[in-house]
């Protein structure tokens, strides 16, 4: 994992107070797709050139209720550090969401972060009710000898469509994780755990699986089975996963990634793995019988060699 130095801020008292200025990367980076990439890297390279910090900030307890954050703060702070930031400045959401524009500015980014150069999408806003946008910012930065870059949106690649994470979380709600790694530049959505004891029903019926418990604030995507690429340590396996809860065999409260890896019998309980959503073969469905489910999962195991066949994966 890339080194990056995390300031994690439950309150404004413990923002750093440091003289060496920062490019500062400003948004949510919640989906890190495509558009969130370009800010990034941007703010990156405008920092390696003049010897200064790279920043991204971001905020926490940002997102309520069913409202599901797309990344876990781990998975977001290691997409982040790919993308080559020295470091990640989470903010407590409670701690800004009233704070006025112009203090935002000044108390947060000029005097407590020392921002050098900032650098945003079009459409970025911040501060109460949203109510700062990027004119007030170049408006600030002026009076301040503050550098503002704007990086203009990303449009999928032949379309007139721009990539924003409302985009990415429909397709996700959907089912459509193959648009969805296009607006993340090829990145699958991933589920990311210790694999952990089922009740291991899936191998007295011939396809024994590893498990995910999904934390409660990842975001589920549309509940079903999926074709899959499993992370294990160094090794790329593949297999097919279901997102759901279990309908036929449990009726489960919370939501598990449960996957059957091909060509694959060790006992991997307690390691950590990822698990890749590469393509949706079908909704999670309750099925009337074992024997119906079974004959269900063999299909779909057809159906996703088939389609990694057919893709050149395997």
């Amino acid at each position: 994992m890339p080194m990056i130095k995390v300031c994690n801020t439950y309150g404004l008292e413990n923002l750093p107070l440091e003289t060496k200025g920062r490019v500062i990367a400003l948004g949510l980076f919640d989906g890190v797709h495509q558009g969130h990439l370009d800010i990034i890297r941007k703010a990156v390279s405008i920092a390696e050139r003049d010897g200064l910090t790279s920043t991204v900030q971001t905020f926490r307890n940002l997102f309520k209720n069913d409202n599901k954050s797309l990344y876990t703060p781990d998975e977001r702070l290691k997409l982040i550090g790919g993308a080559g930031a020295d470091e990640l400045l989470i903010l407590d959401f409670d701690s800004v969401k009233n704070m006025e524009p112009e203090k935002y500015l000044t108390d947060i980014l000029l005097y407590r972060a020392v921002a050098d150069t900032l650098v945003m999408g079009e459409d970025y806003r911040f501060g109460k009710d949203a109510e700062g946008d990027v004119n007030m910012i170049k408006e600030f930065a002026k009076a301040n000898g503050i550098r503002v870059i704007v990086v203009k949106d990303r449009l999928l690649e032949g379309t007139d469509n721009k990539i924003s994470t409302t985009w990415l979380r429909k397709a996700l709600s959907e089912g459509d994780v193959d648009l969805a790694a296009k607006l993340c530049g090829g990145r699958y959505f991933s589920y990311s755990g210790t694999c952990v004891h089922g009740k291991k029903l899936g191998r007295t019926m011939g396809f024994p699986t590893a498990n995910i418990n999904i934390s409660e604030d990842k975001y589920v995507v549309r509940r079903g089975v999926y074709v899959s690429r499993i992370l294990l340590g160094q090794r790329v396996l593949y297999g097919v996963t279901n997102i759901g809860r279990r309908p036929t065999l449990e009726d489960a409260v919370n939501d598990v990634a449960e996957t059957f890896i091909f060509d694959f019998d060790e006992d991997i309980y307690g390691a950590k793995f990822s698990v890749e959503l590469m393509h949706f073969l079908r909704p999670e469905t309750h099925y009337e019988s074992k024997e119906e489910l079974i004959d269900a999962v063999d299909l779909n195991k057809k159906q996703a060699l088939e389609f990694l066949k057919g893709q050149g994966f395997i």
